[in-house]
């Protein structure tokens, strides 16, 4: 990638003002070749293969955010899903697995990583049953460990056993972590249609066909789109739908470039310092794999999503018009970093996590933002019900109806979406949990009254949509 002189002035402004930041340099480390007929000999090889592999990941991220000064937040890992790497030791309970996962990610100095997670849209074998069942257990008792668990894709359907154990699986998890808000169920995600090379925790995984290692990237713009929207503003020029799309479209593309150039550095430097292997392992190289594109906000003041729908012209995030404004930025970011770079993955497009942005919970704090209009407004964004804070006394039924809304969205949209939700234990509705951090604080919102128990639990698949017969 040839930069030149403006370019790099631009992004250094960006940087001092506008609070743009690599938010995740995200090594990926297949683990197949680490399962063994026991838990204890997997573990040990798991341990041992991450240490060796990710042995300079963040020495070397740091050196390259000091030598470009741009910021990199977080230094995660993403692994093949533990699932899959348990199963053969026939274990009914792998908490162990994950509780090797978190000592070797505080022995590397990662923030995260991601990968105790499970495919299970058809139906669960013995080993995802055995990961799913060990969740809410491994998630209370690791810190770093993120998990998820796909529950439905367009071509397989909607896998309705496992969704209903999901919402027993995170009620269960918040009650172990109620002295925290019940904060390990922000380490969970269940997803329609899991990307394989998402940077982003928790849904961070290492899919089948990504190789041996490989470096993903996350960037976070939005000061940077919300700066130009205001600065267009300013300006005097007419200022249009078309203008706006338009100076959204430029801004993606300029945070694109410069995720691309961080973890093209990145990998680069690892390869040279191991004589062309990972870290310390010279028979395998680290490939620059993606950058994702999402706009993640943080709860920084002038980092929001919700800032830039109301820069745009609404009142609040939530009013009539906001799906509408959000469609048009989701799309015209993933334009502008198309053009920005050929590797483009992950989720890529805009993030609502509700607690990780300020102005989002000031949404909710007055009203103008709901459980319902954050299910219409995921219909056209990267993800879906993101850091969403509801009623400890919410049921596990009810939790699991609230995924299925969300899951249903993304199969039939052929889309990524998923859930992180929070039954706050001892919380009722309008009351606040402050995670702090990147997690922010959430307000707990209230979930419709009515029941669903008779459908939820019904069991069964719902079948893939007409669209899925595309062969």
């Amino acid at each position: 990638m040839a930069w030149d002189s403006g370019e790099v002035r631009e992004i250094l402004r960006m940087i001092e003002t506008e609070h743009l930041d690599v938010r995740a340099v995200t090594m990926g480390i297949s683990l197949r070749d680490t399962a063994a007929e026991s838990l204890e000999r997997t573990c040990a090889r798991v341990y041992e293969k991450l240490m060796r592999s990710a042995s300079a990941l963040v020495s070397t991220a740091q050196a390259v955010e000091a030598d470009y000064a741009v910021p990199i937040t977080n230094k995660r890992i993403s692994v093949t899903p533990m699932a899959l790497v348990t199963e053969p030791s026939r274990a009914t309970r792998v908490v162990e697995a994950a509780v090797t996962l978190d000592r070797a990610a505080s022995e590397l100095g990662v923030d995260y990583i991601g990968g105790f997670s499970a495919l299970v849209e058809k139906a669960m074998t013995a080993g995802d049953r055995a990961l799913v069942d060990s969740i809410p257990e491994a998630l209370a008792v690791t810190k770093r460990v993120c998990s998820s668990v796909n529950v439905a894709t367009t071509r397989a359907g909607i896998n309705g056993d496992a969704v209903l154990i999901m919402g027993r699986v995170i009620k269960d998890l918040a009650e172990r972590t109620a002295r925290e808000g019940g904060i390990g169920c922000a380490k969970l995600c269940t997803f329609a249609n899991i990307p394989d090379d998402n940077p982003f925790v928790a849904g961070a995984m290492h899919g089948l066909g990504e190789g041996e290692c490989v470096i993903n990237v996350g960037c976070s713009g939005p000061g940077v789109v919300l700066s130009a929207l205001k600065r267009l503003r300013a300006s005097g020029e007419p200022m249009n739908l078309s203008t706006v799309a338009d100076t959204i479209k430029r801004m993606a593309f300029k945070v694109t470039r410069a995720g691309e150039l961080i973890g093209r550095e990145v990998a680069r430097r690892m390869n040279t310092a191991a004589g062309g292997g990972s870290g310390g392992d010279a028979g395998v190289r680290v490939r620059f794999g993606i950058v994702d594109l999402s706009l993640a906000p943080t709860p920084a003041v002038g980092d929001s999503v919700a800032e830039i729908l109301e820069e745009m012209g609404l009142e609040r995030t939530g009013a009539p018009g906001t799906v509408a404004a959000l469609a048009m930025l989701t799309d015209a970011v993933k334009k502008g970093g198309v053009m920005a770079s050929s590797h483009v993955g992950g989720l890529s497009g805009a993030f609502i996590p509700v607690s990780e942005d300020a102005r989002m919970v000031d949404a909710v704090r007055v009203g103008a933002l709901s459980l319902e209009s954050l299910v219409a407004m995921s219909a056209v964004c990267s993800v879906g019900l993101d850091m969403v804070a509801v009623p400890g006394d919410t049921s596990a039924e009810t939790l699991a109806a609230i995924i299925a809304d969300e899951i249903a969205i993304g199969v039939f949209n052929n889309k990524a979406t998923a859930v992180r939700i929070i039954p706050v234990p001892g919380k009722a509705a309008g009351e606040s949990v402050v995670y702090g951090g990147l997690l922010g604080e959430a307000i707990v919102q209230p979930v419709s009254r009515f029941r669903s128990d008779r459908f939820i639990t019904l069991g069964g698949r719902i079948p893939a949509p007409l669209l899925a017969l595309r062969n």
